[in-house]
């Protein structure tokens, strides 16, 4: 009838939008020896490796066998990880030197050192595009562009702010956070310029970032404990979802059409992409306090994360009001998340 709808319609309705159960739950954990801190993980899912930052190294692992087949040495205060395949080499970018450390992606050996045109790079990833990679210089607000093929710089480019992570879309156009403006930002990877710059209120602290290349969408977490997704053609905040506390990655995975947020307060937030205008919540799986960073593998669906064991904090001192607690030796592992 005109104007009403029966009950059967309206539930029909809900089941199309309602978002499946995820289940995501821990598989197993892959304990990596040594010592040091962590930040970001990167998954080569052609060649079947896990790249995981270290403190002073890369721990390179087998994925399908939670195996180490290698390390990059020599790589201080690293951050991240970036994989150009196509030219058989990789990039990490090292903070505590301002270095990006070039490598064979065979043999993981190191091929040389090239220094940063800003202080502190962090996040790095590669551009297929424009054949770049392109490291984000935290103390710095600046991206460094360096031509993958030859290990040359290209340029260097102001961001005005410090930024966080990034995503390239694959043609041309490369998006990085920038944490204290709360705004993302545009870039022209082949012109190294900014073409655009987009509030993402009410998103503040951005940190996290993944990307829908097919569906031009952004998925943006936030340090109040939301996820942003932003259309990355017009930059418009097109919906805002609660996720964890502490998120520092996203993943999204195209064949699922779930989103992730790795929060550090032991949560993994798991988001349907009910259709490219909205979306759901459908879980926050329990990982381990302090697994911030991820990174997802496209064949398994897999989720990766790095995480150690902490100690209690020692008494406070004067010169140490609030002293940190420290890691366990020996307690650094990956865990494996999965359905």
């Amino acid at each position: 009838m005109t104007g009403r709808y029966t009950l059967a319609a309206l539930l029909t309705a809900a089941a199309l939008y309602a978002a499946p159960p995820a289940g995501y739950h821990l598989l197993k954990t892959i304990s990596v020896p040594g010592e040091g801190g962590w930040d970001y993980l990167t998954v080569d899912e052609s060649a079947r490796r896990l790249y995981v930052s270290h403190g002073t190294q890369v721990e390179v692992v087998d994925i399908d066998h939670g195996t180490l087949v290698g390390r990059i040495p020599d790589t201080q205060g690293v951050h991240g990880i970036a994989i150009a395949a196509d030219v058989g080499r990789g990039f990490t970018s090292n903070g505590r030197t301002s270095t990006i450390t070039i490598f064979d992606l065979k043999s993981l050996h190191p091929i040389e050192e090239v220094k940063s045109t800003g202080e502190n790079p962090d996040a790095i990833i590669y551009d297929p595009a424009s054949r770049r990679v392109f490291a984000f210089n935290g103390r710095s607000g600046s991206a460094t562009a360096i031509d993958a093929r030859s290990g040359k710089v290209a340029g260097s480019v102001d961001l005005g702010g410090k930024p966080e992570f990034a995503a390239a879309d694959g043609t041309g156009q490369v998006f990085v956070n920038l944490e204290d403006k709360n705004t993302v930002v545009k870039l022209d990877s082949r012109k190294l310029a900014v073409e655009q710059k987009w509030p993402l209120a009410p998103c503040e602290e951005p940190s996290a970032m993944a990307i829908d290349r097919k569906n031009r969408r952004l998925f943006i977490g936030c340090g109040n404990k939301l996820m942003a997704v932003v259309n990355a053609d017009s930059g418009r905040v097109i919906s805002t979802l609660p996720i964890g506390d502490h998120v520092d990655a996203a993943g999204f995975d195209p064949q699922t059409g779930l989103a992730f947020a790795s929060n550090g307060d032991g949560t993994l937030t798991v988001i349907h992409q009910d259709s490219p205008d909205r979306y759901s919540v459908v879980e926050n799986a329990k990982t381990q306090a302090g697994a911030r960073t991820m990174a997802l593998d496209p064949k398994t669906h897999d989720v990766f994360l790095s995480v150690a064991e902490y100690g209690p904090a020692p008494a406070p001192t004067a010169a140490q009001p609030k002293p940190k607690r420290p890691l366990l030796p020996g307690s650094f592992k990956i865990l494996v998340m999965g359905r």
